[in-house]
């Protein structure tokens, strides 16, 4: 390879750490570029860590299954379970109203998001069984709770923490990270083909980095980083953000004896407003989001997140329903209040893709010395589908075959 070949990654996310770490196994020249003040501080920081192996529509499977094993291996051969929270999990779905248990198990596994029903939805090729349910949840009367992961299909992890650790691994490796900074623009050489990236960092100091593969890891704000670098390519990025509140809080009902066989997932049916969904995670943390909103403009940077009070609120009482501590307000410890924004499609599929030229109206060397590359659109599962895509991209990067087929995950003509 050309030693002026370079790498680099628009975005400091679990996705662009993951393509990092495995690119960094067998390549040097990466430079991964972050424009937000505090790292992590949009999904990679703030989603709810649950990981499952086989909850996706046939087009997604090979990757989610790779990605799961991939989990498992990072998590035996590097302590995960101290580092990074790394436990199976059981998932189960809670019906509020047993007349209606079925509407929680049906559906593709892709829509599920957009239609704001029960993630629950993409068990639906499972086998179900009654279950007791975790400790720390309290049932009503009438509510039917029911087991919907196969035997070690599903785990948990602090996706903070993971995301802690691959850049330690990255930075090992040698690895470059810049931010706060931008990517403004890109160069051509001589022939027309790309060879640079011009940065800016929050400093106002400016660098030209050479680069001839560029990948755009960027979340919900992928499509905007190409209208910047590539504002006269005919290419349109299907992908929009969804805004998504979360709680961080610990329950005096947790109980580590109850859940030393794992941790617990609970999606709930549609009665307070919204599906809720709560994951128990190793230490006594629980975590409870999916009150989402497509209301919320996406803010310049994920470190400019701000948690809505309302929306705060609604979850707090929700906690205090589901974890019977109603009127015990201050038995729940409150531990972080998050926003984040997920980047989400219209199929439901994320994009895992290298771009055609013709799209960014600019060449770029041909094979693994070249190209610029898309990893995005995963919706809630980018923690669970995040080593796999990073596997399968730092391959496609590469110009190897992919580990998987992602045939189906290409940028839509």
């Amino acid at each position: 390879m050309d030693p002026k070949s370079q790498t680099v990654i628009l975005g400091a996310g679990i996705i662009g750490l993951s393509t990092a770490y495995y690119l960094s196994e067998s390549q040097q020249n990466i430079h991964i570029i972050e424009p937000s003040h505090e790292l992590f501080a949009s999904a990679s920081g703030l989603a709810g860590g649950f990981i499952a192996a086989d909850w996706f529509a046939p087009s997604v499977a090979p990757l989610g299954g790779l990605s799961f094993r991939l989990h498992k291996e990072l998590a035996e051969q590097h302590q995960g379970k101290e580092r990074w929270g790394y436990s199976l999990s059981t998932g189960t779905s809670l019906s509020q109203d047993v007349a209606n248990e079925e509407e929680a198990v049906l559906g593709s596994g892709e829509d599920w998001l957009q239609n704001g029903t029960s993630r629950a939805e993409a068990a639906g090729g499972h086998s179900f069984s009654e279950g007791e349910g975790p400790a720390w949840l309290m049932r009503s009367n009438g509510s039917s709770l029911e087991v919907i992961s196969r035997d070690a299909s599903t785990a948990q992890i602090d996706p903070r923490r993971l995301c802690q650790f691959l850049l330690e691994q990255c930075t090992a490796r040698g690895v470059q990270l810049h931010r706060p900074a931008r990517a403004t623009s890109v160069s051509k050489d001589a022939t027309g083909v790309l060879n640079g990236v011009h940065v800016v960092s929050a400093d106002g100091s400016e660098r030209d980095l050479p680069c001839t593969r560029l990948v755009l890891t960027a979340g919900a704000w992928t499509p905007k980083v190409v209208s910047t670098l590539f504002p006269r390519a005919p290419l349109r990025v299907p992908i929009s953000a969804l805004a998504g509140h979360s709680l961080l809080l610990k329950s005096p009902r947790w109980s580590a004896e109850h859940e030393e066989k794992g941790c617990h997932a609970v999606f709930a049916t549609d009665t307070l407003g919204f599906s809720p969904e709560l994951f128990s995670r190793i230490g006594g943390e629980i975590y409870i989001a999916g009150l989402n909103s497509t209301m919320i403009p996406l803010p310049d940077v994920p470190s400019d997140c701000k948690a809505r009070d309302d929306a705060m609120q609604q979850l707090k009482d929700v906690a205090k329903t589901m974890l019977g501590l109603p009127g015990q307000e201050d038995d729940l410890q409150v531990l972080r209040e998050g926003l984040c924004f997920r980047p989400v499609t219209s199929s439901g599929r994320p994009i895992i893709s290298r771009i055609p030229d013709a799209k960014l109206d600019m060449a770029t060397r041909s094979g693994g010395e070249g190209g610029v590359f898309m990893a995005a659109g995963h919706g809630a599962w980018g923690i669970s589908q995040s080593l796999g895509t990073g596997k399968v991209m730092a391959e496609l990067i590469c110009g190897q075959p992919t580990s998987v087929n992602i045939k189906a995950l290409a940028l839509p003509a």
